[in-house]
């Protein structure tokens, strides 16, 4: 599929973090925070980064912020609504929106090439490694935000696969990338303390 123009992202912020006990976007890490530092490794491939997260968020200022367009916070396809809402509206309109979790800081430096390699009208392409899919990390079809809205209108519409399994889709693998202490998964997330301590041991001793 041909584009001209790179895509927008939008890194998903809205979650509420119980495993964690704090903001993930907030954590330090790199030169700022998690979601900045996500955003830098994004910036440019992308035509523009956006935080999903709501309007009081702390980054206010640091990056522009993107909020469900739902209340209640009920997780990352409300973020992926409220990305495929703001690219329609977008003068360029842009075919796709890219989006991304605030908690996976090792995204692969080919990520964005590959996807928009693979995207296909009405298609929604998804990151994989290892052969696991990765649906938050995912090239999005703005011509599947009526019905992603439609069906969150269920408040038992809540799982990304099961919404994507509505749509034609395709997973593009990624390989691990080598880091300072062995083959790192390039999307493992920072879910609890424990793995923020690994990233933050792999960043300080590695460049990916």
């Amino acid at each position: 599929m041909a584009e001209t123009k790179p895509f927008p992202a939008v890194i998903l912020a809205g979650g509420l973090s119980r495993r964690m006990g704090s903001d993930k976007a907030m954590i330090p890490f790199g030169r700022g925070t998690l979601a900045e530092h996500i955003a830098e490794r994004l910036a440019p491939k992308v035509a523009s980064v956006s935080l999903n997260a709501p309007l009081d968020h702390p980054l206010a200022g640091r990056l522009p912020l993107l909020p469900d367009p739902i209340p209640d916070r009920p997780g990352p396809l409300a973020g992926a609504l409220a990305a495929l809402v703001a690219a329609k509206e977008m003068p360029d309109r842009p075919t796709h929106v890219l989006t991304t979790a605030c908690d996976t800081p090792f995204l692969p430096p080919d990520l964005v090439g590959k996807l928009t390699s693979a995207a296909a009208e009405n298609t929604i392409v998804m990151a994989a490694s290892a052969g696991r899919g990765h649906p938050v990390t995912a090239l999005w079809p703005v011509t599947v935000a009526e019905d992603l809205r439609a069906w969150l209108d269920d408040p038992d519409h809540r799982r990304v696969f099961d919404f994507i399994a509505r749509h034609p889709a395709k997973m593009v693998e990624f390989a691990a990338l080598q880091g300072p202490f062995g083959p790192v998964d390039p999307f493992f997330n920072i879910n609890t303390p424990e793995d923020l301590a690994v990233a933050q041991a792999i960043l300080d001793k590695g460049d990916l």
